[in-house]
């Protein structure tokens, strides 16, 4: 869908994969979290099956292919060599689907009404090794890309029955408490600057929005770019934060902005959708 683009308004019915990266130890079991006034509930992916994964990022297309969260995990020429059967293998065993009793995975998935209809991906900041080499997280910052105690929300992806319901909004809070739960110091995301009457091209839009992440907690701390922002929200000494798994949940019928889509990762890639 390259060159095509959707209103602000409409930036929440976009749904486009992401782009994670490498696995420097990702997220840990944060048990079900369920909004009664939203019909949502959302879980580590560890606490799904591989298919309820699948069915949100396997028809979702970006850079050339089903990037199935690998492209800032995998290295460029590793990349251009690594087929869709790899790469979904790889977010396999990083998401350690299937495994309630895992220590770890690597994003969060959103259901309503018992089917799986939206993905987050969210892990340290560190699991992302080509994240070093783009310029949106740095620029103009005093950061330590090798700090562990960061973490990183980098992709929303939404199946359309889920489309215009403010769903990443829900994700982006839940990202946090998961963070926040698993000892992390704070947690960051890139997310695309809308504004109203404006198209935004559909390759922008499975970063998420500056509303989806402020709505969460998360303040604005950067404008790398015109289009780009980097939003954070630190947990000082532990406590704080999101308000709770629970309360992650709540607001999943705004959608402010937007909500649920992105952009190619922390760089703009392809268009996806």
């Amino acid at each position: 869908m390259t060159g095509e683009g959707i209103s602000a308004a409409d930036a929440a019915d976009a749904a486009g994969p992401v782009d994670a990266v490498d696995a420097a130890g990702p997220v840990g079991g944060a048990g079900a979290v369920d909004a009664p006034d939203a019909g949502v509930t959302v879980v580590p992916a560890n606490e799904a099956a591989w298919e309820d994964l699948e069915l949100v990022l396997g028809g979702a297309r970006c850079h050339g292919g089903q990037c199935y969260c690998q492209r800032f995990k995998i290295p460029n020429p590793e990349w251009r060599v690594t087929d869709d059967a790899e790469r979904a293998h790889r977010l396999r065993e990083q998401s350690e689907c299937g495994h309630p009793g895992a220590r770890t995975t690597s994003g969060l998935l959103a259901f309503i009404g018992g089917e799986a209809v939206a993905w987050c991906a969210v892990e340290p900041r560190t699991a992302y090794p080509k994240l070093r080499g783009t310029r949106i997280p740095w620029a103009g910052r005093d950061e330590d890309p090798a700090d562990p105690g960061v973490w990183a929300v980098t992709c929303f992806a939404v199946r359309a029955p889920a489309r215009r319901t403010g769903i990443t909004h829900v994700l982006a809070r839940a990202a946090a408490d998961l963070a926040r739960s698993r000892g992390a110091r704070a947690v960051e995301g890139y997310p695309t600057v809308t504004h109203p009457g404006q198209d935004v091209p559909w390759g922008e839009l499975h970063v998420g929005t500056v509303s989806a992440f402020a709505a969460a907690g998360f303040t604005e701390v950067s404008r790398p770019t015109k289009r780009r922002a980097v939003m954070r929200l630190d947990f000082g000494d532990g406590g704080g934060g999101a308000g709770g798994a629970r309360d992650a949940t709540h607001g999943a019928g705004e959608t402010g902005d937007g909500g649920d889509g992105g952009d190619g990762g922390p760089e703009a890639g392809p268009a996806a959708g």
